[in-house]
C-alpha cells in the first residue's frame, strides 16, 4: 500500500524570505500528519536557505510519523543524521545556485564511495534511500551499494512540455520501478507530482511512497495545509484500490 511522505521544506522558504521565526516547519509537519501523511521530509542543505539544523532536532524529537532526511554525502551531514536518527535518510546531489534538486545522485561507478558513506549510518539503524534517475546502471549501484530504498526522479516527467516528451520519460521511469523491484528494492518516487499528473502513477504496482512537498504547499496558500494534504492522501490511497 503507498503511502504519502510530505516534504515541509518551502513553509521553511517562506519563513527564511524575512528571516522570521514563522512560519514554523515543525508546526506544518505536525498539521501533515494529522491530515493523513505517512512521513515527513526535510532537506537540510549545507547552505541551510530553508531548513535548518534546530528545524531538524525539533522534527525528528516531536513528529510521531516517519522522519525522512534528506542530505547531500558529506562528512557535516552524515554526523547530523547520527545524532538525530531520523528514520531514513536520503542522498541527494546538491549544488549551490539550483533552486531545487535538479536531477538524480550519480551512484555507477562510486559504488565503493557510497557504500562506505553508508555504512556507519546503516549501524546506527538508519534507513537509507538513493535519489537517483530511472536507469539500469544507476538502479545496479544502488542495488550494489546495499540500500533498502531509492526514489526514483520523476522531475523530467513533470517538466516535459508536451505529450510524447511525458509519455517517453513516464515510461523510463514505470521500467526503472519495475527493475528495480525485481533486484528487491523498495521503491519511492518524487519530484515535481503534484495532484494531476501524479494520477498517472495510480495503476503502477508496489511503489512503497510518493515524496512531494511543493504542491502541497503551494496549494495550502489557497485551501489551508491540512486540506492541501488530505486531498493528496486521499489520492495515494486510492492508488492501492
Amino acid at each position: 500500500m503507498p503511502t504519502l511522505a510530505v516534504n515541509i521544506d518551502h513553509v521553511a522558504t517562506i519563513r527564511q524570505a524575512r528571516l522570521a521565526t514563522f512560519p514554523d516547519p515543525l508546526k506544518a509537519a505536525l498539521v501533515a500528519e494529522e491530515a493523513g501523511a505517512h512521513g515527513i521530509i526535510a532537506h537540510l542543505r549545507e547552505d541551510r536557505r530553508h531548513i535548518n539544523d534546530n528545524d531538524v532536532e525539533r522534527i525528528a524529537k516531536e513528529t510521531s510519523t516517519l522522519f525522512h532526511l534528506e542530505m547531500a554525502a558529506t562528512d557535516e551531514m552524515r554526523k547530523i543524521a547520527r545524532r538525530v536518527k531520523p528514520y531514513s535518510v536520503c542522498l541527494v546531489p546538491e549544488k549551490r545556485k539550483e533552486l531545487t534538486t535538479e536531477g538524480g545522485l550519480a551512484v555507477a561507478g562510486r559504488v565503493k564511495h557510497f557504500k562506505d558513506y553508508v555504512g556507519p549510518l546503516q549501524d546506527d539503524g538508519i534507513k537509507i534511500s538513493l535519489f537517483i534517475e530511472a536507469s539500469s546502471e544507476q538502479i545496479d549501484a544502488a542495488a550494489e551499494i546495499g540500500v533498502e530504498y531509492v526514489e526514483i526522479h520523476t522531475g523530467h516527467y513533470a517538466d516535459a512540455e508536451d505529450y510524447e516528451s511525458r509519455k517517453r520519460e513516464l515510461e523510463k521511469i514505470f521500467v526503472g520501478i519495475g527493475y528495480a523491484q525485481d533486484l528487491g528494492l523498495k521503491v519511492n518516487v518524487g519530484h515535481g507530482l503534484d495532484y494531476d499528473n501524479i494520477l498517472s502513477f495510480s495503476k503502477i504496482p508496489a511503489i512503497n511512497e510518493y515524496s512531494i512537498g511543493f504542491s502541497i504547499i503551494a496549494e495550502a496558500v489557497f485551501t489551508g495545509l491540512k486540506p492541501a494534504v488530505a486531498r493528496m492522501a486521499a489520492l495515494v490511497a486510492d492508488f492501492s484500490a
